[in-house]
């Protein structure tokens, strides 16, 4: 039988963009596309509804970084602007860049992990495997007798 995932394992397995459920499978298809489900543990990932949260989480820490350092610089050195906009645009457009995708894959964790959304059935599923001691079956059996 599989431990249950706690949700500091969850966050993190979506954060290194990896299955939250089984840690081995890759979590995204393209850039900031779930993948339906996981090649490795059959988890399905089609109920995620991230939407808008990481771009705001992103803004947010990206924002709270460069704000201060942009401002330290400018008190202690003084540059002209446009040395200023040559170091601080590229550094917030790749931070912003670098983050959207594990920031994503930890909002793709926290709702898998709580049953947020579309993942309900699956939290109730592993939290009666968890309670009744039963290995945990494989979703691609189920999708395949579904189909």
């Amino acid at each position: 039988m599989n431990a249950p995932v706690s949700l500091p394992k969850a966050l993190w397995r979506g954060f290194t963009m990896k299955c939250p459920n089984c840690g081995q499978g890759h979590l995204f298809d393209r850039f900031l596309k779930v993948v339906g489900s996981c090649e490795v543990c059959g988890e399905d990932y089609t109920p995620q509804r991230a939407d808008d949260l990481p771009a705001y989480l992103v803004i947010a820490v990206v924002g709270h970084l460069v704000v201060p350092a942009l401002l330290a610089v400018e008190m202690a050195y003084s540059p002209p602007v446009w040395l200023q906009l040559l170091i601080w645009i590229p550094v917030t457009g790749f931070a912003a860049f670098f983050l959207l995708q594990p920031v994503k894959g930890t909002i793709v964790g926290l709702q898998w992990q709580t049953g947020m959304h579309g993942f309900e059935a699956a939290k109730r599923r592993r939290d009666r495997e968890t309670r009744d001691g039963v290995a945990p079956l494989p979703n691609l059996v189920s999708k395949e007798l579904v189909s």
